[in-house]
C-alpha cells in the first residue's frame, strides 16, 4: 500500500466544483490535493459524449466569475455549449490557473474514513491519503442509474449508458436503436441518434414538456456586448432566484384577455429556452398559472406532431409543468415525424426484458436491436456521495445515515462527519440553480471558513439541532411550490428504486439561499458547532 503523504486539504473531483476548490483554497495558502477518477478534467463534461450533450443554461453564463481576465478571453461559439466546447473550457481553466500539477488523475475513491484529527482517503489501487479537510466535488448528476431488468448480459448487441458513453462514439448509421428514457438526456440524444440510425425506436414512460432551445452561433457583436455588460450579468445573478441573469416576470398571465396572453407565450416560445419559465408569475407556484402554461405547452406539441396518437403520448397529463427538471431541445417532437422513428408507451406495457436480439414487452411484443441507450439519467445529488464509502466519528457511515434520506446543514456538512465538506450537497439549492453560479458560493464560503479553522485549530461539525431545522426549512421551502407534485421526479429520488423519497434540493432560491448562508458566517458558525468543539492547538499535531 503506498502513501500519499499529508495535505491540508483533498479535494475529490475534477469538474467545475473541484478545479475552483483546487484555485480558491491554494490561493489562500491551503496545500490542496484533488483525486480525480477519469483521465482528464471535466467532471460530468468528462463523462457525458453522447450525442447531442449539450448545456441548457447559455454558454455567457453557464462559466466562471471569479476573474474577469478568464471572462474577457474565453469566447464561446454556441449560445448552449455543446459537451466538447465545455470540456476544452475547464481544460483552459486547469492550464491557465495550472491546476494539473495537484490533481491526482486516474485515482478512484473506495473509502474516506475520519481518523483522530483528520482524514484518511484510500483509492481503488490501494493507495492512501491523509487530510486535515475533506470537500467532496463529486457533482450532482454523475452517478449513472442503469435500470436493472432481466437478461441484459444476454443482449447480443451494444449497449450503453448517456453517462458513460464511449469517447470514441457509437456507430448507429442504418442500425436498429432503441432509447430507454426521455428526461433531459434522451430528449438531447434522440433527434441525432434518429438522423443517423435506420431506425430508432423509443421507450416512453413518462411524457415529459420540453421548451425549444433555439440554438446558434454567437457573432462576435454578441460576444463583445456579453463581455462589456459582464459586470452587471453577474449582479443580476447573485441577486436571482436560480442563479441565471434574468428575473422572475412580475405578469399575471391569467389576468390578460385571451389575446394578449396568446401573444407572451408565443414570444417567450420563440426566444426559448429556460427564460420560458421565467414568462410568467408564479409558474411554480400556483396551479392555475401552471395549468395554464402547461396546455400551451401540450398544445404545441399537437401542433408539432402530425400523428395524433403519437402527439398524445408525447403529451404530459401526469404533472404539471417545470415540476421536473424542464428540458430545452432542439427539433425533439419535430423527430416524431421521421418515418424511421417509433414510439412506444412502456408505461402502458412495461419493459419485461433484455433478450438476445432486442427488448420484450410485458404483452409479449418484441423490439429487436442492434443498440440499446439507456438515457435513465443519474442517482442524483445522494448517489455520487454514496458511490465510495465515507465513514465518520465513531464508525458510523454515510450510508447508515442516510438509510431513510439525506440531511444536511445547508447542503455543506453532516453531523457526525467532522471537517467534511460537501460541494453543492443535498439540501442546497444545486440543480436548481445554474451550477457555476452554486458552486462558486459553496467554494467561497468554505474557503472563508476553513481560514478560520486553520487559525482557531477548531473542528466544524453541525448538530443534529441545525440540521433538524435546515430539514425542515428544505420541506417548506419545496412545499411552497408544485414540485412534490412530480411523483416520478428525480428531485424526489424516484427515479431510483428502493431510494427514500425527500425533496432533495432546496427549493427556496438561490439569493436567499446565499443570504442565509452569510447570516451562518456572521454569527460564527453556530449550526456547524464552531465554539463547542474544539481541538488543543497547544498539542494539536499537523496531520
Amino acid at each position: 500500500m503506498g502513501d500519499g503523504g499529508h495535505t491540508d486539504v483533498i479535494v475529490i473531483g475534477a469538474g467545475f466544483s473541484g478545479l475552483y476548490a483546487l484555485h480558491r483554497l491554494r490561493s489562500r495558502g491551503f496545500s490542496v490535493q484533488v483525486l480525480e477518477q477519469a483521465d482528464g478534467v471535466g467532471g460530468t463534461w468528462y463523462w457525458n459524449r453522447y450525442p447531442g450533450a449539450r448545456c441548457d443554461s447559455e454558454s455567457y453564463y453557464y462559466c466562471y466569475s471569479f476573474d474577469p481576465e478568464l471572462e474577457q478571453e474565453w469566447r464561446w461559439s454556441e449560445r448552449y455549449p455543446g459537451q466538447e466546447e465545455i470540456r476544452g473550457y475547464l481544460e483552459h481553466v486547469a492550464d491557465r490557473y495550472d491546476l494539473r500539477r495537484d490533481i491526482a488523475f486516474g485515482v478512484r475513491v473506495e473509502r474516506a474514513e475520519r481518523d483522530g484529527e483528520g482524514w484518511t482517503v484510500t483509492a481503488a489501487d490501494g493507495s492512501s491519503r491523509r487530510c486535515r479537510w475533506l470537500v467532496t466535488a463529486v457533482g450532482c448528476l454523475s452517478t449513472a442509474n442503469v435500470p436493472d431488468i432481466p437478461g441484459l448480459e444476454d443482449f447480443a448487441g451494444e449497449w450503453h449508458h448517456t453517462g458513460h458513453w464511449p469517447h470514441d462514439g457509437v456507430d448507429v448509421r442504418g442500425r436498429r436503436v432503441g432509447v430507454v428514457g426521455t428526461g433531459s438526456t434522451g430528449i438531447q440524444a434522440i433527434p441525432v441518434l434518429a438522423a443517423a440510425a435506420g431506425h430508432l425506436t423509443v421507450f416512453q414512460r413518462t411524457a415529459n414538456y420540453s421548451i425549444p432551445a433555439r440554438n446558434a452561433p454567437l457573432s462576435e457583436e454578441e460576444m463583445a456586448a456579453t463581455k462589456a455588460d459582464y459586470p452587471a450579468i453577474r449582479r443580476v445573478q447573485q441577486g436571482s432566484t436560480n442563479g441565471h441573469p434574468f428575473v422572475l416576470s412580475d405578469v399575471d398571465v391569467l389576468d390578460l384577455p385571451a389575446d394578449r396572453r396568446r401573444a407572451l407565450y408565443e414570444q417567450a416560445w420563440e426566444r426559448g429556452g429556460l427564460r420560458f419559465r421565467a414568462a410568467v408569475k408564479d409558474v411554480l407556484t400556483d396551479p392555475e398559472v401552471n395549468a395554464d402554461t402547461s396546455e400551451f405547452i401540450r398544445a404545441k406539441i399537437r401542433e408539432t406532431v402530425h400523428d395524433p396518437a403519437t402527439a398524445e403520448l408525447l403529451t404530459p397529463r401526469d404533472h404539471p409543468f417545470a415540476t421536473k427538471r424542464p428540458p430545452i431541445d432542439t427539433h425533439y417532437f419535430e423527430t416524431y415525424n421521421r418515418p424511421n422513428v417509433s414510439l412506444v408507451d412502456v408505461k402502458a406495457d412495461p419493459i419485461a426484458a433484455v433478450t438476445a436480439s432486442g427488448l420484450r414487452l410485458e404483452s409479449g411484443a418484441e423490439h429487436p436491436l442492434d443498440v440499446l441507450v439507456f438515457a435513465t439519467g443519474f442517482d442524483a445529488l445522494t448517489g455520487p456521495l454514496l458511490s465510495f464509502d465515507i465513514v465518520g466519528r465513531d464508525g458510523v457511515s454515510l450510508r447508515e445515515t442516510w438509510h431513510d434520506g439525506p440531511h444536511t446543514h445547508l447542503g455543506l456538512g453532516v453531523a457526525g462527519f467532522p471537517d467534511l465538506f460537501t460541494i453543492t450537497g443535498p439540501g442546497s439549492p444545486s440543480v436548481l440553480t445554474n451550477m457555476p453560479t452554486a458552486i462558486e458560493q459553496h467554494v467561497d464560503w468554505i474557503a472563508d471558513l476553513l481560514e478560520r479553522l486553520r487559525t482557531t485549530g477548531e473542528v466544524a461539525e453541525p448538530t443534529p439541532e441545525a440540521e433538524a431545522a435546515w430539514a425542515a426549512e428544505v420541506a417548506r421551502a419545496a412545499d411552497a411550490t408544485l414540485l412534490p407534485q412530480a411523483a416520478s421526479s428525480w428531485y424526489l429520488g424516484a427515479n431510483v428504486p428502493g431510494k427514500a423519497r425527500v425533496f432533495l434540493p432546496y427549493a427556496g432560491g438561490y439569493a436567499r439561499y446565499r443570504a442565509t448562508c452569510d447570516d451562518e458566517a456572521a454569527a460564527g458558525y453556530p449550526g456547524f458547532g464552531l465554539g463547542a468543539i474544539r481541538t488543543n492547538l497547544a498539542n494539536r499535531h499537523a496531520v
